[in-house]
């Protein structure tokens, strides 16, 4: 989808794929690149932490045959490790790597160095990185982050924001103060992650009626990162990637199965997406 030079590319992951919905059904990988094209995605993230290179391989015929383009999601676990995924992205004719950096020292002064190592091994390879933020890694915390972006002014994120609302357990309605870190966060993102989460969970159902008051806050800072990014891009792919995760990701009842489809939750977040794409002009509107 285009407009005046933007392009608007969504994607899904492999790993919401395995399974896609509440049957537990496990498609093949031919399976899953022919319903993923059939529903209109432009392309598939595929996560090294929830799979592997083999797996990337294996589905990448697919891929090509169904003109779906590949995003590389790396968890690097040392800094020199990354430069080969780095590689391997270039090779896939991935748009850029998703970097999940699992190199996790415990302060400031020890982190700038590592997010410069790799911001220059991806100048040399000339693969372009964005850090997500993401738990567990070393974006961990939603004010970390925030030292980061003031110390280091090239680091790009990648925002998957369902992760901070849970790492900092917001209050709704949020205060402004905290309205105002997460625009921050979105300032320095140029794509971003589909996902809607309340101060206690992490992927919440989409038709739950107790949880549209953080859907509507979710869809608020999309429509704010897509204005953003199109005031700042005069031409360029945005990419944004829904991203709903099977079980424990996904919650279930007392027998194991999921509360709801996340298939259908993935095509309804894609809907949302292209309507506030569509409905979003440079001036915010």
């Amino acid at each position: 989808m285009t407009e005046k030079g933007h392009s608007l590319k969504i994607f899904t992951s492999l790993w919401s794929m395995k399974p896609h919905d509440h049957t537990g059904k496990i498609l093949s990988h031919q399976d899953i690149c022919l319903k993923v094209k059939d529903a209109e995605f432009d392309g598939l993230a595929l996560d090294l932490g929830a799979s592997d290179i083999n797996e990337a391989k294996a589905i990448q015929p697919y891929l090509e045959k169904n003109d779906l383009i590949p995003l590389i999601v790396a968890f690097p676990k040392t800094v020199a490790s990354l430069e080969d995924t780095l590689l391997m992205a270039k090779d896939f004719g991935s748009p850029f790597v998703d970097v999940i950096g699992q190199v996790t020292p415990l302060s400031i002064e020890g982190m700038v160095p590592i997010i410069r190592d790799w911001l220059e091994m991806s100048d040399k390879v000339n693969m372009p990185i964005l850090f997500e933020t993401h738990r567990n890694c070393i974006t961990n915390d939603l004010y970390t982050t925030l030292l980061l972006l003031d110390a280091i002014p090239e680091m790009r994120l990648c925002a998957d924001l369902s992760h901070y609302v849970v790492d900092r357990e917001f209050w709704y309605p949020l205060s402004n103060r905290d309205l105002g870190l997460i625009s921050r966060i979105i300032d320095r993102s140029d794509s971003f992650q589909g996902r809607v989460a309340s101060r206690q969970q992490i992927q919440l159902q989409l038709n739950f009626p107790q949880n549209k008051k953080w859907i509507d806050l979710f869809k608020s800072w999309w429509k704010e990162g897509i204005y953003k990014w199109k005031k700042r891009n005069f031409c360029d792919d945005f990419l944004f990637l829904c991203e709903l995760g099977p079980p424990e990701y996904a919650m279930t009842d007392q027998f194991g199965r999921e509360m709801s489809n996340r298939w259908e939750e993935s095509l309804l977040i894609k809907s949302w997406i292209q309507e506030i794409w569509n409905a979003t002009d440079k001036s915010g509107n």
